[in-house]
């Protein structure tokens, strides 16, 4: 009787907090529609009077047209993802925002100026972008065993690539403090490692004249390690949104991808025709609790309210890092907290929209090319993920079934790297190790085909 009392109140708490947070939810992003109309105003007032022209936004209301839905996939690759311009505001669906049809047009919505916003930070790596123009490359950091190459009997080298790939609001550290430290002697003489910053952040560009599509990503990493460097074939590593950004890469090198390590993908199936906006609602639904969803709706629903919170963080992340390192007493910070403020809100933006949502339109046809190449691909993810649903990884292994399946119990977001970085290493080395073994056999058999 006295378990029966004790579970009681949790049942009721369970059926009122439901509600609760649903109706509690509705009323704040009530407010926050309306202040982010406010803001659009106060921007393009602001933007008018400090640099001559208001910075262009996505407040017209309305997607896509038919007839840019019925163009076949790879001209919709370099279009903007359907969720800029499909995201549910209340006050634009009453047409408030067209008493400035200049500014709103669509004439000019995608197009940015080529100057640093008054509202970004202005320090070196932010402003790379404006010197170095065209020839602007990734931040890239490689690992490689300072020592002879090793050859085979043809006189190529047997020293193989892999390509990290980062996810949202990171950088390259996550894999120079987690996976570069804890390789075996046998990796750091055999695999030579490329981990980037990607285009809008950490220390690479960050151009405002750019819309950080998909294809913009994929053009950087070519540039800035695929070229300079011959890379000839290549494993990928990539955590959450670096996932989608792995698999367009992979699909477009499938002959010379070896094999695949996606981690936590936000896989959403692109058979749905709006899967851009389907994307959103799963990864930022308008939820005040908890606390980390609501900061993902927040920053994914309202572009200016977002604009707002990189001007006070973002572009003031050098004066942030001083306190915090006073505070601390720490000559370094970790580099998760420094990784959140190392980008513009045009860069986290578009790409946050353009490749995040705009890539679910793409995963199913990346899967099949890479099913079709019988390339390698292996899913880890945690079971306390709260940024990516885990369903996404089970949905993924239901569209290609060879796809191997690891979810890692009491392990969330980040965790599922951080706090296993060893074992981690180990089981990134030995599928390394079995793709480039089953890259051989094939090889053999095909030789010995033509026979």
């Amino acid at each position: 009787m006295s378990r029966f009392a004790a579970r009681l109140p949790r049942k009721w708490v369970s059926r009122i907090s439901e509600p609760a947070i649903c109706l509690a939810s509705a009323i704040v992003f009530f407010f926050l529609d309306i202040l982010d109309v406010v803001m659009c105003v106060f921007f393009r007032a602001f933007d008018e009077f400090l640099e001559g022209k208001s910075s262009p936004c996505y407040c017209m209301e309305g997607g896509g047209t038919q007839e840019e839905e019925k163009r076949d996939l790879d001209s919709r690759e370099c279009e903007p993802s359907d969720s800029l311009r499909g995201r549910k505001n209340v006050f634009r669906e009453m047409g408030l925002l067209r008493l400035s049809p200049r500014i709103w047009s669509k004439e000019g919505a995608f197009r940015v100026g080529k100057r640093n916003r008054w509202s970004d930070c202005g320090c070196e790596s932010c402003l790379s972008w404006m010197s170095s123009g065209s020839d602007s490359r990734l931040h890239v950091v490689v690992k490689e065993q300072q020592r002879a190459r090793l050859e085979n009997s043809s006189g190529e080298t047997t020293v193989q690539n892999v390509i990290f790939i980062h996810g949202f609001l990171s950088s390259s550290s996550l894999w120079t403090e987690t996976v570069f430290p804890n390789l075996s002697e046998h990796s750091k003489q055999n695999y030579k490692l490329f981990a980037v910053d990607l285009l809008g952040f950490g220390r690479s560009p960050k151009p405002s004249d750019c819309l950080y599509m998909l294809r913009d990503h994929l053009e950087m990493i070519e540039k800035s390690v695929i070229l300079p460097f011959q890379v000839k074939s290549f494993h990928l590593v990539a955590h959450s949104m670096g996932c989608v950004i792995a698999l367009a890469l992979a699909a477009k090198y499938s002959d010379s991808v070896k094999s695949i390590t996606l981690i936590a993908p936000p896989y959403f199936s692109s058979s749905k025709e709006d899967a851009s906006l389907q994307a959103l609602q799963k990864l930022a639904t308008r939820r005040i609790w908890p606390p980390l969803l609501f900061g993902s709706a927040f920053m994914s629903w309202y572009e200016h309210l977002g604009r707002c919170v990189c001007f006070f963080v973002c572009r003031n992340h050098r004066t942030w890092e001083s306190i915090l390192k006073l505070l601390t007493g720490r000559r370094e910070l970790h580099f998760l907290i420094t990784d959140l403020t190392r980008h513009t809100h045009h860069s986290a933006w578009h790409t946050m929209h353009n490749v995040i949502c705009g890539g679910a339109r793409f995963l199913d046809k990346y899967l099949e090319i890479l099913s079709a190449a019988r390339v390698k691909i292996r899913v880890v993810q945690g079971t306390e993920d709260q940024v990516v649903p885990t369903e996404c990884s089970h949905s993924m292994k239901v569209k290609a079934p060879e796809i191997e399946l690891e979810i890692v119990p009491n392990a969330d977001h980040n965790t599922v790297i951080l706090g296993r970085a060893k074992d981690f290493t180990r089981d990134l080395e030995s599928l390394w190790a079995s793709a480039s073994e089953n890259v051989a056999e094939h090889v053999d058999v095909g030789q010995e085909v033509q026979k």
